[in-house]
């Protein structure tokens, strides 16, 4: 029998199942709010419906932000001390955590994570997020430069008022408290909009909010789609700022949206083809190898920086493809309620036919298909999908430069460290980089030659809060996470005083 780290089995997760409380309202000005119609959430696990959920339509998006408006034009949140903010967002973590295991069974039933990975990665890194914010928000200071000796100047950092944040559905808690932290600790109140695929772990989120003892309007969460919801949140012109991430395509949207209405500042998190360089002097082949794997088939690839492009010197290139091709012949694919799960579903079915596409487009272009390919657990009623492998993609493919977002590594060799990087660099993205190597010039002059927000050495996706996360390029704008994440939250005001 499989068991969790805290001896949790599948059938201990199948019962807490059948009991979960999903909430299927928006949550609005502190209370739960059913207007709107309504859409079903199924899960990718089973292909079985989890709940029918309040899908707004712009008469809620107009409440949430008017209750956004009211709570930050006259209520408390902004006036507080920044420690007693800080507080209450301390109080929201150790809810949170209090909460762990439910908040990952929603986040597994809803996107077809791994119950371990929602569990110990998704909930951990939540809780970390609203605990980090919590601790900072009394820590800032304002700065007053040397001037004339008749005049005293003050620049400070003032709240930026109403908050839309709207996240996708493959980390649906973790982007969300990525953006919802920062702007709390500094004083904005905001409304979130999830994805329709995961809204019920955002619904709870906010419940559990009110719980910690946030005023009503603080945080307020709608579920809609983006055509609807989503639109009319960037386009309502009593949101100050819009934090989004998702697709670029969608992204190119929000911008449109400030332009049309109140030039809101937009920030955004896209796209990403990051590439991983190998070199045959890294410090360990097999670690390499073991991490492009990892990298590429953690979340099912549903990540904006999975390590997508595997970019191998050709003198060592078949014996690390090998080696990943090894490792995700060993990757147990299954139910995402199977705490010996390591790769679950993908979120849905339309979603796993794209990817499908992507990758027959390739095996047409001439790319060798290594590894997998094709739908697997198909007697489940879930959407799972083989961990592939495909080499021989050539530079100008599909394979090679659209973002597949699914469980699939294209490998491409190079014969020198000039080639590695133009092909590094050969993408409309910049979210990520990885580069192996033993000789510490080299990782200097690749990493500041490599157009990524984040290049890893000897690694991947390892960091913590302390750090900034975002891109360059068509990989948005902005940052997350560190204290830099408080810039997008906030305006700076210069007072002049003439003595």
């Amino acid at each position: 029998m499989t068991t969790t780290r805290d001896d949790t089995t599948r059938d201990d997760w199948l019962r807490r199942a059948k009991t979960l409380p999903l909430p299927a309202t928006h949550f609005i000005d502190g209370a739960a709010h059913d207007g709107g119609g309504a859409f079903t959430v199924v899960s990718p696990r089973d292909g079985q419906a989890l709940a029918e959920v309040a899908d707004a339509g712009t008469a809620e998006v107009d409440l949430a932000v008017a209750a956004a408006r009211r709570a930050f034009d006259h209520g408390p949140w902004p006036r507080l001390a920044p420690a007693e903010r800080g507080r209450a967002l301390t109080r929201l973590a150790g809810l949170l955590d209090a909460h762990r295991a439910e908040l990952a069974l929603t986040v597994s039933l809803e996107m077809g994570k791994p119950i371990t990975d929602a569990h110990d990665i998704e909930l951990r890194a939540l809780v970390n997020t609203f605990r980090w914010y919590g601790q900072l928000a009394d820590k800032l200071t304002d700065a007053s430069p040397h001037t004339a000796p008749d005049a005293l100047a003050l620049v400070t950092r003032e709240p930026a008022g109403v908050v839309g944040a709207v996240v996708p559905w493959n980390f649906p808690l973790t982007l969300a408290g990525w953006k919802v932290a920062p702007a709390l600790a500094a004083g904005c109140t905001v409304v979130l909009k999830p994805s329709e695929n995961s809204p019920l772990s955002a619904l709870r989120l906010a419940r559990i909010a009110a719980e910690a003892g946030l005023p009503p309007g603080v945080l307020n969460v709608v579920a809609g789609d983006g055509p609807t919801a989503g639109r009319a949140l960037g386009l309502h012109p009593d949101v100050d700022v819009l934090a989004f991430t998702g697709s670029t395509a969608v992204g190119r949207h929000y911008l449109r949206y400030a332009a049309d209405s109140n030039l809101k500042r937009v920030w955004l998190e896209l796209g990403g083809k990051s590439p991983n360089i190998v070199l045959p002097d890294a410090p360990d082949l097999d670690r390499a190898a073991a991490t492009a794997a990892w990298g590429i088939f953690f979340n099912q690839g549903e990540m904006c920086t999975a390590p997508s492009r595997l970019l191998v010197h050709s003198s060592v290139a078949e014996r690390v493809t090998e080696a990943v091709v090894d490792r995700a012949r060993a990757l147990r694919v299954g139910d995402p309620l199977d705490p010996d799960t390591e790769m679950g579903a993908l979120v849905g079915r339309d979603h796993l036919d794209r990817v499908l596409g992507h990758v027959r487009a390739g095996v047409e272009a001439g790319a060798r298909l290594r590894t997998g390919g094709d739908r697997t657990l198909t007697g489940t009623g879930g959407t799972y999908l083989e961990p592939t492998v495909l080499d021989r993609v050539t530079p100008d493919s599909r394979l090679a430069r659209e973002e597949i977002f699914g469980p699939v590594l294209s490998v491409l060799t190079f014969d020198d460290l000039d080639e590695a990087v133009r092909l590094a660099n050969a993408t409309e993205y910049g979210l990520a980089a990885g580069l192996w190597t033993s000789d510490l010039t080299t990782a200097h002059r690749v990493s500041r030659a490599l157009k990524a927000g984040t290049v890893w050495v000897n690694c991947y996706e390892e960091g913590d809060l302390t750090v900034p996360f975002g891109g360059v390029k068509q990989s948005g704008n902005g940052r997350d996470k560190s204290v830099h994440a408080l810039e997008k939250y906030t305006e700076l005001k210069t007072t002049w005083i003439q003595l």
